[in-house]
């Protein structure tokens, strides 16, 4: 246990810009009933820290409202939901040994105990996430990586990106030979399922843009289109039998003229809306071909197990892009918002 009983936190206490993260020192957390207390050695930024901090979320019915993905959020609350460290202190009714074992913290709030529960919270919104030096989180969700060959901020890199691309590939029922396409293949999600989906043993055709296009094919995109020329055409050119799945990102106008690409049987699932939410279509190019548009978040702790394995076994290997001291934090999300990295950024309390 730390012998100090303050931490230094990144917090925000309202929506907005990066200048309402704010260093902080905190009570460092006790853990509670069956929970645990990690040392944070690293954690990864996604997109949905931005979109938590803008309040961008929307409400159903209201979809300008300033709220977090669940809803309105309770303030002061401490970002980050990527964490990858080293168990240092167990509450009550939790196996000792569990401390000092290197763990990746399963970063979803369910919404029941089962394998296939649905996430309904995440870590750094609807809780206090990693943006710290220390966090608490559920026992039964920190998986022990210690024999791992990734790094710690690899391991960071693999929660909500990968464990987002992992659900998306499941829910599709991706099977190896079959011919995916993965929309916004450059950033956190879309490179993962670029990764993901080639280890399967899918065919890979990716979207990005022209700077970025070697580093997608070098994660393993057999082909690679560049997102500035009319991507329906190039993706029906890249793959004239169609996709079996599409595995989306950006959404917006792309779904209503990308749909016809599916095979019979074909699955679109959407995971993100870069690309904007409202979204038409012709709903003859679903019911005609036995399509499917399947909404897709996060991961359940059957996907995230999953995702675990293939991490202990150095089946995967994030891209880390960059990474930041925890006081820079404010600068890695902007950083993040202009969108020229590849790969991952990480902070480092």
């Amino acid at each position: 246990m730390n012998p100090s009983t303050t931490m230094r936190a990144v917090q925000i206490s309202e929506h907005g810009g990066p200048e309402v993260l704010h260093l902080t020192p905190v009570p460092v957390p006790t853990p509670g009933d069956d929970e645990v207390l990690v040392e944070v050695a690293a954690v990864a930024l996604n997109n949905t820290d931005l979109w938590t901090r803008e309040g961008a979320y929307g409400l159903a019915g209201d979809p300008d409202a300033r709220a977090g993905w669940r809803g309105p959020l309770d303030f002061p609350r401490t970002q980050g939901a990527d964490v990858a460290g080293r168990v240092t202190a167990v509450g009550p009714g939790v196996d000792t040994g569990l401390v000092g074992r290197r763990v990746v913290v399963d970063p979803a709030l369910y919404a029941g105990d089962g394998p296939d529960a649905h996430p309904v919270g995440l870590l750094g919104s609807e809780r206090d996430g990693g943006y710290a030096e220390y966090v608490t989180a559920p026992a039964d969700q920190v998986h022990d990586l210690t024999r791992s060959p990734l790094t710690d901020d690899q391991l960071a890199s693999l929660p909500t990106a990968y464990g987002t691309a992992l659900g998306m590939i499941e829910r599709g029922g991706l099977a190896p030979g079959e011919t995916a396409l993965v929309t916004g293949a450059s950033g956190g999600v879309g490179l993962a399922a670029v990764q993901l989906a080639r280890a399967r043993g899918a065919h890979v055709v990716a979207v990005s843009s022209g700077s970025k296009l070697d580093a997608v094919r070098d994660a393993g995109a057999h082909q690679v289109l560049d997102r500035a020329r009319d991507v329906v055409d190039q993706a029906g050119a890249a793959a004239p039998d169609g996709y079996d799945v599409v595995l989306d990102v950006v959404a917006g106008d792309l779904v209503g003229d990308g749909l016809p690409l599916l095979r019979e049987g074909g699955r679109w699932v959407v995971a993100g809306a870069l690309g904007g939410y409202d979204v038409s279509f012709d709903v003859r190019r679903l019911y005609l071909h036995n399509a499917q548009v399947v909404g897709s978040s996060m991961h359940t702790r059957t996907h995230f197990t999953l995702l675990m394995e293939l991490a202990r076994g150095g089946e995967i290997a994030p891209v880390v892009a960059a990474t930041f001291p925890l006081e820079q934090a404010a600068a890695a999300q902007e950083e993040l918002a202009r969108r020229g990295h590849v790969g991952k950024l990480v902070l480092h309390p």
